[in-house]
């Protein structure tokens, strides 16, 4: 049988957790002791009626709150199908674990209380379930039973979320009139909605098609362990990402860009001769190159970007806001390095979808931004791989997880192995190259010792030899010159060694180890 996952998302108390209970409680998804619990749970606080919310709400403050706070998974099938359901909370604070949920999901569940049409949350859980790829949607309009199954209701509610979803590129949607608590259009169609002429939601869920398009698409084999276990064997231990790889098979490791060949494709249960995504397999290789966690191994004719600065979708998820320019970890498939976002480029207003001008993003704000990582990473853009396009932020400080990242595309020409840039000299000296100009040349040769002993790469040229300054300033150096100020240089003039510090500090020249991506394009 085939499997689909799915998610369901709205704002509070739209009743997701009891749709769920619905679903899993009329398909006979439950177990006897489950439901005894829940039974015993239900009777002080509903009177003896079954609370079926409980069913996934299992944390005793979701029960206390009568909220969904962490992301709640439950398995259940039918004859025709397997499902894996993420229930997700739908406060606005719990934003973050909606997105976790939704990340490896098919379709989404977007649930509308009959009672409050279209808010915020449901626009912002679409949109963001739109940005992680997912393509199939079902919008349940659900308490229906509390409006007296008004179609009127239900055709306002339809004619404003179709035009929402329309506008963020998820036109095809089903529109459901349900009620969860009393199972109306859940598992079976219900006589009280005779103008609804769709199927009912279980039956819809049994029958949609879900392509499972990762075999199809390139192989990406992320490297997570080298396996060493004695002198007659190495191999390279990982997940399938995506596509296909067979023994024998020419694939080219990154990032050293060497080619070899696959000798063996090794399990627990034996060898096979091609992998799968999303398969657990240990690879041999017919070379010994140097490769470690985080690289990847890809078929020869189609290697994934290579590149340090990129664009991407991003959902921040953190009370502490976004800072442009602060080093943060990026956690892109098995690897992690250091990085930057140096800019915001835009906010999104999910209520009108307006792309807004701001210099950084709050908790559950949604924008795109541009980012550079010291190392390169070997990446596809999200909407062709939802594996080697996505990557989140992390503190560095607090190991906090900051931010769930979509990749649109490279920034900037595309990088290749042996092409030194700006940030790589910067990241090497641990400051940006500059021309300065001083006043006389015993200025120069004590800002030159100042600067010498703080580990500057340092250099004095006489200010008549201007392409030998530009030259040196290439190379990453920073160059003194003395008298007239050349073009495009700090002029310190008659500073103190120690003002000239400041002034350098100041400029963006000298900057710390945590600092020296993304402050700037240089002087």
């Amino acid at each position: 049988m085939s499997l689909l996952r799915f998610s369901t998302a709205g704002s509070v108390d739209d009743g997701k957790s009891t749709l769920i209970g619905r679903l899993l409680y009329d398909s006979k998804g439950v177990y006897e002791d489950q439901l005894a619990s829940v039974a015993k749970a239900s009777a002080n606080s509903s009177g003896g009626v079954i609370d079926l919310a409980l069913l996934t709400d299992g944390l005793r403050a979701e029960r206390e709150q009568g909220i969904t706070i962490d992301v709640a998974y439950r398995y259940f099938s039918t004859p025709k199908r397997k499902f894996i359901i993420a229930d997700t909370p739908g406060h606005e604070q719990y934003t973050r674990n909606m997105a976790t949920g939704a990340s490896t999901a098919d379709l989404a569940i977007i649930l509308i209380d009959a009672r409050n049409g279209v808010l915020p949350q449901s626009r912002r859980h679409a949109f963001i379930a739109n940005l992680l790829g997912i393509r199939h949607f079902v919008v349940t309009i659900n308490k229906m039973d509390l409006v007296g199954f008004d179609k009127a209701v239900y055709d306002a509610i339809v004619a404003e979320f179709t035009g929402f979803l329309s506008r963020i590129g998820a036109p095809n949607a089903l529109f459901i009139p349900i009620s969860a608590r009393d199972g109306d259009n859940v598992v079976e169609k219900s006589a009280k909605t005779p103008w609804y002429t769709g199927p009912a939601l279980l039956d819809f869920l049994e029958t949609v098609p879900v392509i499972e398009g990762l075999a199809d698409l390139p192989a990406r084999f992320p490297v997570q362990y080298v396996l060493r276990p004695n002198l007659n064997f190495r191999g390279y231990a990982g997940q399938m990402a995506s596509g296909v790889l067979h023994e024998g098979q020419e694939v080219m490791a990154l990032p050293a860009r060497r080619r070899t060949r696959i000798t063996r494709i090794v399990t627990y249960d034996g060898d096979l001769k091609s992998a799968y995504a999303p398969q657990s397999v240990t690879i041999c290789l017919a070379d010994e190159i140097d490769i470690s966690r985080g690289d990847i191994l890809a078929p020869v004719a189609a290697v994934p970007h290579v590149g340090r600065r990129f664009r991407a979708h991003c959902v921040w998820m953190n009370a502490q806001a976004l800072e442009p320019g602060r080093s943060y970890f990026i956690k892109h498939t098995s690897h992690q390095v250091r990085g930057v976002i140096r800019s915001v480029n835009y906010r999104v207003d999910v209520n009108s979808l307006e792309r807004l001008s701001s210099a950084r993003l709050e908790l559950n704000e949604i924008g795109e931004i541009s980012v550079e990582t010291h190392h390169p990473l070997f990446f596809d853009p999200y909407a062709r791989n939802r594996v080697t396009g996505a990557f989140i932020v992390i503190d560095p400080v607090s190991n906090e997880t900051l931010a769930a990242c979509m990749i649109i595309d490279i920034e900037g020409k595309e990088e290749t192995r042996g092409l030194v840039l700006e940030s790589d000299r910067t990241a090497r000296f641990g400051h940006r190259s500059a021309i300065v100009s001083v006043e006389d040349h015993e200025s120069a040769v004590l800002l030159e010792r100042e600067l010498f002993d703080r580990g500057a790469a340092v250099a004095v040229v006489e200010s008549a030899d201007y392409e030998t300054a530009k030259l040196a300033k290439a190379a990453g150096l920073i160059v003194i010159v003395t008298g007239i100020a050349p073009p495009n240089s700090i002029d310190a003039g008659r500073l103190a060694p120690n003002e000239a510090l400041s002034l350098l500090e100041r400029r963006g020249v000298l900057v710390g180890r945590e600092e020296q991506l993304g402050a700037g394009e240089g002087i």
